[in-house]
């Protein structure tokens, strides 16, 4: 991937709650990531970082300024264009895995292809145990679950998050709760991905050694950008 190539960018996005006050919650967030990036966003609880991923996400339309997708305008695009887009383009990474636990491991991580619709079952079947093993998790893939650890499950979110072949992952806490053997797995995990796969990675996180191994720190306090981490 070309590491000019600007994957995200939004351009002076401002977000306001209107309940039960008028509240200024984003104040003119101006950035950008470039292709197989790897950036963290640190700041304080309420400083806006989760509601800027909302934004990112394209999942809250409700905010003035634009937001770009790789090279795509997707400010005012529609609910179901929106959702083409998103899983074409986004893979989530949570601090809660939100697996099915019922579900096998592999069942788990071919959902989101299947949902897209794109290829056969066979071929997402086959995708899906080329991205397990990419993460070690392969000899677990007929498992339900719920039989998995902790640092397991998270392992088997990456790889359903990179399923559709994203253009970018987005993490929210992604190691929260995670002891500091799994987050160091996590991170290692997500440093190969932008490095060998060229993948673009925006994770919001509050742990400090994490972030600081990342490419850059975006620091936010009150609703701005007060550091690029340039």
């Amino acid at each position: 991937m070309n590491k000019e190539r600007i994957i995200l960018e939004t351009r002076s996005v401002n977000k306001y709650f209107r309940e039960p006050v008028l509240f200024h919650v984003l104040k003119d967030i101006s950035f950008s990531i470039r292709g197989g990036e790897f950036v963290s966003i640190m700041g304080n609880s309420g400083c806006g970082k989760s509601t800027l991923l909302y934004i990112l996400s394209t999942v809250d339309r409700d905010y003035e300024g634009e937001l770009f997708l790789d090279g795509a305008r997707v400010t005012g695009q529609t609910d179901d264009e929106l959702a083409r887009l998103r899983n074409e383009h986004i893979g989530f990474v949570f601090q809660f895995h939100y697996l099915l636990p019922e579900f096998s491991v592999l069942d788990n991580v071919m959902l989101p292809a299947q949902k897209l619709g794109k290829k056969t079952d066979a071929q997402i079947r086959k995708d899906a145990m080329e991205k397990l093993d990419l993460l070690d998790m392969a000899d677990q893939a007929h498992k339900k679950a719920y039989r998995i650890s902790g640092g397991q499950k998270q392992r088997v979110a990456i790889a359903r998050a990179l399923i559709n072949e994203p253009t970018i992952i987005m993490g929210d806490e992604p190691t929260g709760n995670l002891d500091s053997k799994n987050s160091d797995r996590v991170f290692d995990i997500f440093k190969k991905l932008s490095h060998e796969q060229g993948l673009s990675l925006l994770v919001v996180t509050h742990d400090h050694d994490f972030a600081a191994r990342t490419d850059r720190i975006i620091e936010m306090e009150d609703g701005r950008i007060i550091d690029h981490g340039h």
